[in-house]
Formats: C-alpha cells, sequence, structure tokens
C-alpha cells in the first residue's frame, strides 16, 4: 500500500509540476503579447480545478496512510489552495 501511495503521489507531483511550466509558458505569451488577455485566462482557467484536486488528493493519502510529515508539509499549502479556490469570483 505505502508503495502505490508514494508512486501516485510522484506521479501526481510531476502532473503539478508540468502544469506550473504550462501555466509559466502561457504568462509569457501574454507578456509578449502572442495571445491576447481573454485567451490566457480560458486556456488557464480550465486547468485551476484539476490542479486543486491533484494536490488536495495528494494531501489526503498522505493523511490516510498515516505519513504525518509529509501531510503537515502539504497542509499550508493545501490550505492556501482551498482559500483560494472559495475566493474565486463565478
Amino acid at each position: 500500500m505505502e508503495a502505490v501511495v508514494f508512486v501516485f503521489s510522484l506521479l501526481d507531483c510531476c502532473a503539478l509540476i508540468f502544469l506550473s511550466v504550462y501555466f509559466i509558458i502561457t504568462l509569457s505569451d501574454l507578456e509578449c503579447d502572442y495571445i491576447n488577455a481573454r485567451s490566457c485566462c480560458s486556456k488557464l482557467n480550465k486547468w485551476v480545478i484539476p490542479e486543486l484536486i491533484g494536490h488536495a488528493i495528494v494531501t489526503v493519502l498522505m493523511l490516510i496512510s498515516l505519513h504525518w510529515f509529509i501531510f503537515l508539509l502539504n497542509l499550508p499549502v493545501a490550505t492556501w489552495n482551498i482559500y483560494r479556490g472559495s475566493n474565486r469570483p463565478c
């Protein structure tokens, strides 16, 4: 069970890093005027909820598998993501 949790966590972290790089590239394109603000927002907004879900899954898995130190490391970021997601305008 422990190996499965860490393999899934590794894959999820790789996906989150890929999303972060995608966000940076898209924002760089916006800065250089290759795309307009509306298309930048439409590209990035569709990936916000999957990012929040991915991080929440890793945090909950670490809590369930009793890896307290890793859970406590992820807890502030998960709390910030929940705050950011709940205070988002509709």
